[in-house]
């Protein structure tokens, strides 16, 4: 008897293209959600069920071109495909829709608070994150969490996200040398995760004390090496 997979009449992720040659807005924009990837290879650094895209399009339909996010996180996912990584994320071969989208407002508006809300919803994403550092009078850190089909605002600064198992927010810090504010991760008790360098600065200065305290006990430090 003849086997029908329909699967096998849908493009791959090698037939598709794998960029809208639409360049980001600016540096600042892929720098944000760099941060936020950074951090999330550090924490879940043992966990291969993860993946997070940047300026990645996302394939939900064969005959539609491909929706595409600042940023979006699925989780239950292969990490990585394999060493050529992903090209793009093409929803009938990962069989996930993503879990969170972000979008970073620039000078530019793309329908960050209309048309791409909308379809984040149509695509049942759970979580929708609008970061808007141009807003002066209205909250620059918008989260959204879909409920009966209709996102709702989620208060606070950070937002704690229980499917995830992190909260979002935004605050200063210094990421690459550059101080401002910044999208960061939090922990349950709404404690900011650490960036890769701060997490570098932390293990030097934990270095320097402990040679301070072995020279004061007549230990030379190089002498353990």
């Amino acid at each position: 008897m003849l086997q029908y997979d329909p699967l096998d009449c849908l493009p791959s992720a090698e037939d598709l293209p794998d960029s809208d040659d639409t360049p980001v807005d600016n540096e600042l924009q892929d720098l944000i959600l760099g941060l936020l990837k950074a951090i999330l290879a550090f924490v879940w650094a043992d966990r291969m069920d993860w993946f997070f895209g940047v300026d990645m399009g996302i394939y939900y339909d064969p005959d539609r071109a491909a929706i595409v996010p600042d940023g979006f996180l699925s989780l239950g996912v292969e990490r990585i495909l394999d060493e050529n990584l992903r090209l793009s994320y093409v929803l009938w071969e990962e069989q996930r829709v993503p879990i969170m989208t972000l979008e970073v407002v620039s000078h530019k508006r793309r329908g960050e608070y209309s048309t791409k809300k909308e379809f984040y919803a149509q695509l049942e994403v759970l979580y929708y994150v609008v970061y808007n550092p141009q807003r002066r009078r209205k909250p620059v850190l918008e989260v959204y969490r879909l409920v009966n089909g209709k996102y709702q605002l989620q208060r606070g600064n950070p937002v704690w996200l229980p499917e995830i198992g992190l909260g979002i927010g935004s605050e200063r810090g210094t990421y690459l040398g550059i101080s401002r504010e910044w999208l960061y991760w939090y922990n349950e008790q709404g404690k900011r995760l650490l960036a890769p360098e701060e997490r570098v600065q932390q293990a030097e200065q934990r270095a320097q004390m402990l040679a301070e305290r072995l020279k004061s006990l007549g230990v030379d430090p190089d002498s353990l090496v």
